[in-house]
């Protein structure tokens, strides 16, 4: 085929990058956002943050007139009566105005409180330098400065220390002595019976239960540690030595019969157990904690809910009207260029800040408008909602609803809940109308807490429940409701009364 050149005409969508920074900054969170925004204050020298009490007016610095060569009368002489220039200060003032010796009004203790202002007083005797200066303690840690402590030799030292590493978050051994042993070096002559040894030492470590192989190795190493003189311990070690199966699968009367227990006994027995930790390694907790900080606060006001965005989350900027008054239209120089460039980026930044918070308002408004009900009665009030039905309602498409919803928290009287949470699934009722998932669910935790601890609810149980309150629901609807709202089955549920 002989090569041409052909003329095509066609449409294509394609993002601006003001659109780019738009959709970006719609989709972070507050603290992503206050991150974002203090990177474009240190890089940006147009954007300033707007001061507490300052006139907030972007209307001069964000028109085209704002690149004039210089500001506005009013402006300069505003500006320039609270902070003088070089240029408006004769030779004269600087001496007048600027003394040889400043006078100081602090003194040295007062400037260097950084680390010393969360410092005690001298009669502070609740204070805990531990819980205020140090970050969350790993298991893994905790075991090996126990370690560090006990009277050990070299070899046992290292046999623990790998024993240690074996050791999961919830405090169980994870490898078999076996695999332990067989991972030395055949030139250290370590022996099964040295790693067996050294492994009860660790298992005498805090916490308590720490080490075991299997629940009932961790449950008898928790009451091994207990009081000799403790009530119904014998008895308590025997049912988990010899009967957790039958305790686990909750046949009680089996279990009376083969311990020959009364069923008051047993009720003490098992009061005991529950006592104990199944999981030792989530005492010592290594994660961080991780705040939240709501986007919008929704309050209630003469019988009305008002939407408001959270002021204190959403730093306000402004074009520095100083700087916008330096640039020139007909200069082309390179730092005319530099400040042009600046500051249409400020106020793309500022654009982008303004789009994110109205779109914010209006989802968050009509989330409100439509679950008035969660908010005056709680979760068995809410009401059916998908992302379709908001971006109906605001004119927006459906992705631009799902990035607005993410990550954003609303701070109301129940609580503070991410914006997704108000969005649920439905089924249908026997009035032709429609119950929301999220509804369903606290219903069913309703019954559940109410339940005959003797005798709990079966899914099927709870599916008629739910019929004779109208709402259609299979039994196996209430069986992926149940789990996940994290209940157990109605035959783990049963207890002694």
């Amino acid at each position: 085929m002989k090569p041409s050149l052909v003329l095509k005409m066609g449409q294509q969508l394609t993002m601006t990058p003001q659109l780019q920074q738009a959709i970006r900054l719609l989709q972070l969170s507050t603290l992503d956002l206050q991150q974002e925004i203090q990177e474009a204050l240190e890089s940006n020298p147009m954007l300033e943050r707007q001061e507490e009490g300052d006139d907030f007016d972007n209307s001069d610095p964000m028109a085209d007139g704002a690149e004039s060569a210089t500001p506005t009368p009013n402006k300069e002489e505003s500006y320039q009566e609270t902070t003088p220039t070089v240029d408006n200060l004769e030779e004269g003032d600087w001496g007048e105005r600027i003394p040889n010796e400043l006078p100081v009004d602090t003194a040295w203790e007062d400037i260097y409180q950084t680390s010393a202002s969360s410092l005690p007083s001298n009669d502070d005797d609740e204070w805990d330098f531990t819980t205020r200066t140090s970050s969350g303690e790993s298991l893994h840690s905790h075991l090996l400065w126990q370690l560090n402590l006990a009277p050990m030799s070299d070899k046992d030292r290292l046999i623990a220390a790998t024993l240690i590493d074996c050791i999961n978050n919830d405090g169980y051994l994870e490898e078999t002595l076996e695999e332990v042993t067989e991972s030395f070096d055949p030139e250290l002559d370590i022996e099964l019976d040295e790693v067996e040894v050294v492994l009860h030492r660790i298992q005498q470590f805090e916490p308590a239960g720490i080490g075991a192989r299997d629940l009932r190795e961790c449950l008898l190493l928790q009451l091994r540690q207990l009081p000799a003189n403790t009530p119904w311990l014998n008895e308590t070690q025997r049912v988990v030595g010899d009967y957790l199966e039958l305790l686990g699968s909750r046949d009680y009367a089996q279990l009376m019969r083969r311990t020959k227990l009364k069923e008051d006994e047993l009720r003490q027995v098992i009061d005991l157990i529950q006592r104990l930790n199944p999981r030792p390694g989530s005492q010592i907790e290594s994660s961080e904690p991780e705040y939240v900080v709501p986007d919008v606060i929704v309050r209630k006001h003469n019988e009305r809910w008002l939407v408001e965005l959270n002021q204190e989350a959403m730093p306000r900027l402004r074009v520095n009207p100083q700087y916008a008054g330096f640039v020139k239209r007909a200069d082309s120089s390179a730092d005319n260029t530099f400040m042009r460039n600046q500051l249409q980026e400020a106020r793309w930044f500022i654009k982008s800040l303004q789009s994110r918070n109205e779109t914010l308002m209006k989802v968050a408004t009509q989330i409100v408008e439509h679950q008035r009900g969660f908010l005056d009665y709680g979760d068995e009030a809410m009401k059916p909602l998908v992302l379709h039905d908001i971006a109906e309602a605001v004119g927006m498409h459906e992705s631009t609803i799902s990035r607005v919803t993410t990550q954003k928290f609303m701070h109301t009287p129940r609580g503070i809940y991410e914006l997704k949470y108000f969005f649920s699934s439905h089924v249908s009722t026997s009035e032709g109308g429609e119950c929301s998932s999220t509804a369903i669910r606290a219903i069913i935790k309703k019954l559940v807490a109410a339940e005959n601890a003797k005798k709990p609810l079966s899914d099927s149980k709870i599916a008629g429940l739910l019929e004779a309150q109208g709402i259609q629901v299979a039994r196996r609807t209430v069986a992926k409701y149940r789990e996940s709202l994290g209940i157990a089955p109605s035959s783990e549920r049963k207890r002694l009364m």
